[in-house]
């Protein structure tokens, strides 16, 4: 044991009563339950909540990034954006669907023309968000653009069919050429459930049968899988398949350590959803997340987090743009779900340095994104460039200067 370290709980995977090896695609009943998650998932829920908080994890300002025990990931820090397609004010009240459609997609073409590494699009099915089918506008951008990757910001797998969504995702990945990324989660909203006919007292089953089934279906070679949410699979082949053989997949997580653990066990990359506290208590669930990857003998993933922010010439603007916006939907989910508005002081709090949201100038976005970088040990930042009805000339030139000034800034930071 290294000087200085201690023992630590052995992790283990929650699955689902019948799995499917994620590598053969073969049926696998009864693997052992979880038994080590529970002492290693408290202690990390204990730091992500504002209890105790073990130190951050320090990384050279290098690149590729150095991770504990001397590992270093071979992949350079991408910076990247995510919407959700928010419906933005027009000069009449608020856009019609169609057009904020056409706006994002506007959006994702700009993202692509200032060197960014991704744009991400969330899926919801409510009336204040515009995109309900991510592939869809994926492809209309991918048409537009030559680079740029492009992602689900999430995929909400748990009420959708995971072979529908691995089509989905395998189409867009030839139309751009093999820049699809699937970032498949829970989502923070359930509309979806009853819309699709899922009963939300599945919430936990659903998910983990289908990514069971999704991690199997990434081999790209017949599956033979069972379970209690769809139909099984008998030697099924599914197309088309990827020119790479295994489409890019993350899994993203908002917090919870055996939604990290899962990850871990089935090898993708984790997606932080750092949307309120400070990036720094998520620090454990990275670390649980890379102990997970050595004790399932996986081989090291990137980390990403995604973050609300806006950028503008100075912080004073960038906050006073920002502001009633972001309090507009604060308050309006609040309402739904039992939570007091947002003050004015918790608003500047979160926008300060030891905030989730990144709002400012290029110099005090960029240089709190470098230090949640080193804090968390991160390949990819995401920003949530959309913010409830903030309009679209905000957006377009907040993304020009994420591109052409933030992004370099954090760049030289970490050199």
């Amino acid at each position: 044991m290294a000087r200085g370290t201690r023992s630590q709980a052995p992790v283990r995977p929650p699955v689902p009563r019948t799995a499917v090896h994620p590598q053969t695609g073969c049926s696998t009943r009864h693997l052992p339950a979880a038994c080590g998650v529970r002492r290693a998932a408290r202690g990390a829920r204990r730091a992500a909540c504002g209890g105790i908080v073990r130190p951050a994890l320090r990384l050279p300002q290098s690149i590729p990034l150095h991770l504990p025990g001397g590992r270093t990931l071979d992949k350079q820090l991408e910076l990247g954006l995510d919407t959700f397609g928010d419906v933005t004010a027009g000069t009449d009240g608020p856009k019609s669907h169609p057009q904020v459609l056409r706006d994002v997609v506007a959006q994702g073409v700009l993202a692509d023309q200032v060197g960014l590494d991704f744009i991400g699009i969330g899926e919801h099915h409510r009336e204040d968000f515009a995109v309900s089918a991510p592939e869809v506008v994926l492809a209309a951008i991918a048409g537009r653009t030559e680079r740029i990757h492009l992602g689900s910001a999430v995929t909400v797998l748990s009420s959708d069919d995971p072979i529908r969504v691995f089509q989905r995702f395998a189409t867009l990945d030839a139309v751009s050429s093999g820049r699809a990324e699937a970032i498949l989660g829970r989502g923070s909203f359930t509309e979806s459930f009853p819309l699709f006919g899922y009963s939300l007292e599945d919430y936990e089953q659903l998910f983990d049968e289908k990514l069971n089934l999704f991690a199997a279906l990434r081999a790209e070679k017949p599956v033979t899988w069972s379970g209690s949410t769809r139909a099984g699979l008998a030697n099924q082949a599914v197309y088309p398949t990827t020119d790479s053989g295994a489409l890019t997949t993350w899994v993203g997580v908002g917090g919870h350590p055996q939604s990290v653990v899962r990850a871990a066990h089935y090898g993708l990359p984790l997606m932080l959803a750092i949307i309120g506290g400070s990036p720094a208590q998520f620090a454990p669930l990275a670390d649980l997340y890379r102990r997970a990857l050595a004790q399932f003998e996986q081989p090291d993933q990137p980390v990403g987090a995604h973050s609300p922010g806006h950028v503008a010439a100075t912080d004073e603007q960038a906050m006073e743009e920002l502001w009633p916006h972001y309090a507009a939907v604060q308050a309006r989910i609040g309402r739904e779900r039992g939570w007091a508005p947002m003050t004015r002081d918790q608003y500047t709090h979160q926008a300060g340095p030891d905030g989730a949201l990144y709002v400012g100038s290029p110099q005090t976005v960029a240089t709190k994104i470098a230090g949640t970088v080193r804090t968390l040990g991160l390949s990819r930042f995401d920003l949530k460039y959309s913010n409830g009805t903030l309009a679209h000339d905000k957006l377009m030139s907040s993304i020009e200067l994420y591109g052409t000034q933030v992004a370099p800034m954090v760049r030289e930071m970490l050199a």
